[in-house]
């Protein structure tokens, strides 16, 4: 009957201290973690090596409930998965424990399960509004403006090589290709 930890963070720019220590503090005999998008195969390999460590008895413990998965389906399907091997789940924040194998704990699981869903959800929607306002999608700048861009076809119509262009403007030649491919 060992006690062990999950703890994820959704990007490599997250810090994964704080859900490390919250787990080290409550005793996890093993952690395992993962730094990586939720969709990244990273995730999927540190929970599969997860389930596969976890024994009969044994109880997984997370900070959050949302950290077995990105939507309701996942994290039901892992909680699922660990209670068809007779393990339980405690999620530390949300005071969960699925060892009560009471009908109010099994509801809380699912309506805790479904807050984290559609928190997550709110918080796509606003991302994606705050990039439609600021016109900032991410990626990397384009290194040449619309009026550089039209007259570097403009140029190359003229006759002007791609690889003259490229050294002009300061750019490579498949740039330079890119722009006038169009």
């Amino acid at each position: 009957m060992a006690l062990i930890g999950y703890a994820r963070v959704s990007t490599v720019g997250q810090d994964l201290d704080y859900q490390l220590d919250r787990l080290r503090s409550v005793g996890c005999e093993k952690i395992f973690s993962s730094k990586h998008s939720g969709k990244a195969d990273a995730n999927k390999k540190q929970l599969s090596e997860l389930l596969s460590y976890v024994r009969e008895g044994d109880t997984v413990i997370v900070t959050k409930l949302d950290r077995l998965g990105r939507s309701l389906s996942q994290v039901l399907g892992t909680i699922e998965l660990l209670a068809g091997k007779g393990i339980y789940l405690k999620a530390i924040d949300q005071n969960l424990d699925t060892s009560d194998d009471s009908p109010i704990a099994k509801a809380m699981v699912q309506l805790l399960g479904m807050f984290s869903e559609l928190e997550r959800n709110f918080i796509i929607t606003r991302t994606q509004e705050g990039k439609a306002a600021s016109g900032n999608y991410g990626g990397r700048p384009t290194k040449l403006d619309k009026t550089s861009r039209e007259e570097v076809v403009t140029k190359f119509s003229a006759g002007l090589s791609k690889s003259q262009l490229a050294k002009e403007y300061g750019v490579s030649r498949a740039t330079i290709m890119r722009i006038i491919k169009g």
